[in-house]
């Protein structure tokens, strides 16, 4: 069976191990990246389509005749018409769980570094001024302790749970805010959890009911002490307003893994602001050695047990 990787690059093969994807019986070709122009020629004699973050909608996948089998080299879908594979019998995979342990230990990093002013103390060391200071260390930024303070994590799967776990260990009192867009569940609503908040980390899909879930509102329900933690989707966020809070001390500070443009313009609102109350990361808090090899791992498992389905393994 043919098969195709459209962007092999984003997972950085060359350090992984991809026996167990390479070794199935099938014949793959690797493609470094995949553009939009290109991707319709690539998957038109495609058995089985793999891919990280190609979009693959209903026009592109018209040109894919022979296609069985998409396996998304991620945890989220939406890069995939999944309806569009429904209605012609194309079974979509994706991977969760591979990166649990790489994400929450970086959006613990983004918190360490926040509560610390970690960045401002690394730079006056490095523009020299604790050589040039009166006394043997310096107190030119806030540090908090987070023992005794207040998470509200959005989000209470897999990834949810173990930030939780790393939180509780530190003597944070952690609260789950319910589902957006689900009335029935009984947890305290977001809304009812921001005011009493010092930090807020979100691990929930992007989906209608989240898109810029923080909010002008939401935001100005927040302490002005309070922290913003997201390793989620960058749309979760609308970023023009968290700009502004930022700013104006509507809220303490934010760390970010990824932007809702990515990779984003070089003019992007949050880009070079100077603030030194807002971190953000490439989205690179699933780039672990580990994590990847996992991804590889679960992924080539998936495909194997599809082969085994249809008799192909």
């Amino acid at each position: 069976m043919k098969a195709v990787l459209l962007d092999a690059d984003t997972l950085h093969p060359t350090t992984l191990d991809l026996r167990r994807l390479t070794d199935l019986p099938i014949t793959l070709t690797q493609y470094a990246q995949t553009s939009m122009a290109e991707c319709a020629e690539r998957i038109a004699d495609a058995d089985i389509i793999l891919t990280n973050k190609v979009i693959l909608n209903e026009k592109l996948l018209s040109h894919a005749h022979k296609c069985q089998y998409i396996g998304v080299m991620a945890t989220g879908t939406n890069n995939i018409d999944k309806a569009y594979c429904q209605s012609h019998g194309i079974t979509v995979a994706n991977v969760e769980g591979y990166g649990t342990d790489a994400v929450a230990q970086h959006a613990l990093m983004l918190l360490l570094n926040l509560t610390t002013s970690f960045n401002a103390y690394q730079r006056d060391v490095n523009q020299g001024v604790w050589s040039d200071g009166p006394h043997f260390c310096l107190l030119n930024h806030p540090v908090y302790e987070l023992a005794g303070k207040h998470l509200v994590i959005v989000g209470y799967g897999e990834l949810g749970r173990r930030f939780a776990e790393l939180a509780r260990a530190l003597g944070m009192r952690v609260s789950v805010a319910a589902r957006p867009g689900k009335a029935d569940d009984c947890r305290p609503t977001l809304d009812k959890l921001l005011p009493e908040a010092d930090v807020v980390s979100l691990h929930c899909l992007l989906s209608d009911d989240t898109y810029h879930l923080i909010d002008k509102t939401r935001l100005s329900l927040m302490k002005p002490t309070a922290l913003l933690i997201n390793t989620a989707r960058g749309a979760l966020i609308d970023e023009h307003a968290l700009l502004v809070a930022l700013k104006s001390g509507t809220i303490g500070g934010a760390g970010l893994d990824g932007l809702s443009a990515e990779p984003p313009p070089r003019d992007h609102p949050l880009l070079n602001t100077g603030l030194s109350n807002l971190l953000i990361t490439p989205h690179s808090a699933w780039v672990a050695a580990e994590a990847r090899q996992r991804l590889v791992n679960i992924a080539a498992k998936q495909l194997a047990d599809f082969l085994a389905q249809i008799g192909a393994l």
